[in-house]
């Protein structure tokens, strides 16, 4: 099976579920998976898709529907079919009934960056395993066996990941934008404001002077960015606040110690962690 996945995320799910298909990744960790270019080698690798798996929630609205309409591929048109948006399968966090271009770079479908749920992950990786047994049927059996392996060593690591999330509820981050939504909703941080002044634009002097009032009212542990985001902004706020700045892995690949799904949360907390009680 050829197996294009849109985000490098869905990649590493996709490899632990059917290891002997032939993976590709439309994008990395270090960049912004809202703005990808349909250049001529992924619409090749779309023409050549059994299966496509993306986040969705409109997280590839500027890009997808150019790659399917020039990739030519009936095979992955729909979700009836060879289409998976991770986001079906599952709820999101922050959806809106009313969403215009003024309020920024906002999905009315609630927030795509949904691979940092761990819950939300299991319930994705059932629903995946699904849509590969009804493309692939000879394989059911193979891909029930992945499936029950994948549950069993995620569970073992969330019971672990639980007691690292204990050491940060309450902490205090300013983030660049609402990319690790999930996460702080996981491990009970609290952003209290992003970077961004709305979502999709970048931070302005006049916002970046706002967040150095609210950082220095001293409750604040740290700003928060995506190893693919500008860290102008972040590093001019931390110089000015005294605020140290963590780089995060937005997905596996984001840093050297993210490997797959498993490191990609281990290097997440450790790093939250060592910047919240920094002498441990």
């Amino acid at each position: 099976m050829n197996i294009f996945a849109c985000e490098p995320e869905y990649a590493a799910l996709a490899k632990e579920l059917a290891p002997s298909a032939k993976i590709y990744t439309a994008t990395t960790a270090m960049q912004d998976p809202h703005q990808v270019q349909a250049r001529p080698s992924l619409i090749a690798k779309m023409r050549q898709a059994d299966l496509v798996i993306c986040a969705g929630a409109d997280l590839e609205i500027g890009w997808l529907p150019m790659l399917q309409m020039k990739s030519a591929n009936t095979r992955v048109r729909n979700t009836e079919d060879g289409l998976f948006f991770a986001a079906d399968h599952v709820e999101t966090l922050d959806q809106m009934s009313n969403v215009d271009r003024s309020m920024g770079d906002v999905h009315s479908a609630g927030n795509p960056h949904l691979h940092f749920s761990p819950q939300r992950v299991l319930d994705i990786a059932k629903a995946l395993t699904e849509k590969l047994i009804q493309l692939d049927t000879k394989q059911s059996d193979v891909y029930q066996q992945q499936l029950s392996s994948f549950v069993n060593r995620w569970q073992l690591a969330r019971t672990q990941w639980q007691s690292k999330v204990a050491t940060l509820q309450g902490m205090k981050v300013i983030a660049y934008h609402s990319t690790f939504r999930y996460l702080f909703d996981f491990t009970g941080i609290d952003s209290v404001a992003d970077l961004e002044p709305k979502p999709g634009l970048p931070p302005t002097s006049s916002h970046l002077a706002s967040l150095l009032k609210l950082a220095n009212q001293g409750d604040i542990s740290a700003i928060v960015v995506a190893s693919y985001q500008d860290q102008r902004g972040a590093n001019w706020l931390a110089e000015k606040s005294n605020l140290p700045v963590v780089v995060l892995p937005l997905s596996v690949g984001g840093n050297q110690q993210s490997d797959d799904l498993f490191s990609l949360y281990d290097s997440a907390l450790d790093l939250l962690i060592k910047v919240n009680h920094p002498k441990k």
